[in-house]
């Protein structure tokens, strides 16, 4: 009896504590749900909205960029793509192996399929953008052959000008690797960016601020319906100092050369006109090239993808003589009046040095102003020696040479203007003399780029002020201010002279390329530098004519001028690579593209009155 009751106690106890653990176990989940319901209601019912709502980056309308006059430079353009929804499509490899027969166009079947495996079936891929009218009719028509191919609508970039104007404007890409993620935008999959020129210079104010799409998903993240949208803010309209009418005439003037040129406006440092010749096609690169075509641009001799006008590295030839001479009468060591006789050869040490009219018997006796005139090399071998490479060091860099200008665009380069110390620096050894009289004509180690050559000519002529050059267009009652270089005027006026002749007197190197336009006439100078040196043996034997030698052993051809020469406002450089002589192919360039200058300036052009 005492161990049934015993046994019923136990029995009780033990009925007790369970309940007891159940009614605590129960509290325990009424004060976590009363927690989780009431407390923490505004975190829930926000992760909720989360898996509930899907909000989407929306990409702006990039920035349009024009000229001047308001000319379209780069705008967006209607773009439809093709795209394939996974799920409506039964046999993925059987419609792409239809797309292309239908098409006849090439698509990146790796890529697409990678982009498939990787997103939900219901999530389009595109497949092909770009396409034409008459391509989306194409598809629209055979659309019971193409299951799952849907189109798209959007913007693409797009460039009026093409090839013209690749190196001022550049062209945009996808997001690389490489770029720095600052803004959301960059994350968002097909996105570009500019990569060269001015989209690149003005990547941000381009680009705008992206806004925002809520789309109401259900547990598998398909778009049930549209919620709210929040358009974004356009890029920054961009007007440049570029004149397209010019430019576009400059970059035809070329036709098959290689080289390059650049219009200045001397008194405002404004850049009217800049062309490397040949470009490459920005719209090409914006939608993707074949492997096949961009072999073709990079294994291109005359380099397409080079911008010349600040990558190009070239001696100045002739076209340095004006800043010889200016270092000479600058340092007194000659007088304006000052004559040097040209026998058309000098001795220096054992070492013959020629002047370019040696067969001749040179020029005679020369002031520099006859000097420039002539291009007289023996004139230049004297004055150098006499002013030492010191003194044309300095002047060369108040006039722009041997530093970056830093116009904004990438990749310039810095060209050299050598000194006694740079040599010991770079080599180890003593500078001669020798590297003296060979600096004095442009040669030897003296390498300029033609940025740095249209601005020392703009400086030369306005007046030796410090003038920059820049894309940037001055408003309507803007006067860039510029601090004066530290040189005489009566010095200036002389080499100016100089240039005239140059272009305007009988026997100046320019003298065929001459006009008048209104009244108004230019001023410049020549120029001709050696890509191969050429040997005694050769100098004694008959020249060979320049179809003859291959075309990277030609000399360049180049020209810097100036109009109008009584008021000087437009500064010119013309490069062209392995074109011959500068009076011959370069010189013509430049007085065409002064000429188109003027005639596009209501000041200069009569016919607009």
């Amino acid at each position: 009896m005492n161990r049934d009751t015993d046994k019923g106690k136990v029995l009780i106890q033990r009925s007790l504590a369970v309940g007891v653990g159940k009614i605590v176990l129960m509290m325990i989940v009424i004060s976590r749900l009363y927690y989780l319901q009431v407390y923490q209601a505004d975190k829930y019912t926000t992760l909720a909205d989360e898996n509930r709502i899907s909000t989407r980056l929306l990409v702006p309308p990039r920035g349009v960029i024009y000229d001047r006059n308001g000319e379209l430079l780069a705008t967006n353009k209607q773009n439809f793509q093709a795209l394939m929804v996974a799920e409506q499509t039964p046999n993925v490899q059987n419609t792409l192996n239809a797309f292309k027969q239908i098409m006849n166009i090439e698509i990146d079947e790796k890529k697409i399929k990678k982009d498939l495996k990787k997103n939900r079936s219901f999530v389009p891929v595109k497949i092909k953008d770009n396409l034409t009218w008459a391509e989306v009719s194409k598809i629209l028509i055979n659309s019971s052959k193409l299951p799952g191919i849907i189109i798209d609508e959007g913007l693409s970039r797009y460039y009026p000008h093409g090839e013209k104007i690749a190196h001022v404007i550049g062209y945009v890409s996808s997001v690389s690797d490489k770029d720095v993620k600052d803004d959301p935008l960059l994350e968002v999959p097909g996105f570009k960016i500019g990569k060269a020129g001015i989209e690149k210079l003005y990547e941000k104010r381009l680009r705008g601020k992206g806004g925002n799409l809520k789309l109401e998903v259900n547990a598998f993240g398909r778009i049930m319906k549209e919620i709210e949208k929040v358009e974004g803010i356009a890029g920054e309209k961009i007007e440049l100092s570029l004149d397209a009418n010019l430019q576009t005439k400059s970059y035809d003037l070329f036709g098959e050369e290689s080289g390059a040129a650049v219009v200045l406006d001397v008194n405002s440092g404004e850049i009217l006109a800049f062309v490397s010749a040949p470009a490459y096609n920005p719209n090409s690169l914006t939608t993707g090239l074949s492997n096949k075509d961009w072999k073709e641009l990079v294994s291109n001799e005359k380099h397409p993808l080079v911008n010349k006008v600040l990558s190009g590295q070239y001696s100045p030839g002739s076209t340095y003589k004006m800043i010889v001479g200016l270092a000479a009468l600058e340092d007194d060591v000659v007088k304006p009046e000052t004559k040097i006789h040209c026998s058309g050869r000098m001795v220096l040490g054992s070492h013959p040095f020629h002047c370019w009219r040696w067969r001749r018997g040179g020029h005679g006796a020369l002031d520099i102003v006859g000097a420039l005139q002539h291009s007289c090399d023996i004139f230049f071998y004297d004055i150098a020696l006499k002013t030492g490479i010191e003194k044309i060091a300095e002047v060369s860099r108040r006039f722009g040479l041997g530093s970056k200008i830093n116009i904004g665009l990438e990749n310039e380069k810095a060209g050299l203007i050598p000194t006694k110390k740079w040599k010991r620096h770079r080599y180890g050894e003593a500078w001669q003399r020798g590297e003296t009289v060979i600096s004095g004509i442009g040669q030897g180690y003296v390498l300029t780029t033609p940025i740095q050559l249209v601005t020392m000519m703009a400086r030369l002529v306005n007046g030796g002020y410090e003038v920059k050059p820049t894309f940037n267009k001055a408003s309507g009652d803007e006067k860039r201010q510029f601090n004066k270089i530290k040189v005489s005027d009566e010095n200036l006026e002389k080499i100016k002279q100089g240039m005239y002749a140059v272009v305007n007197e009988p026997g100046g190197t320019a003298f065929g390329s001459r006009f008048d336009y209104n009244g108004y006439k230019m001023g410049g100078k020549t120029g001709t530098t050696q890509v191969k040196r050429i040997t005694m043996k050769e100098r004694q034997e008959k020249k060979l004519d320049k179809d003859e030698i291959p075309w990277r052993f030609r000399d360049h051809a180049l020209f810097v001028g100036y109009a109008p020469h009584d008021n000087p406002k437009y500064a010119v450089v013309v490069l062209v690579e392995h074109g011959g002589g500068g009076s011959s192919v370069a010189a013509p360039i430049g007085g065409k593209i002064l000429q188109e200058t003027l005639k596009l300036d209501p000041l200069y052009d009569k016919a607009r009155e």
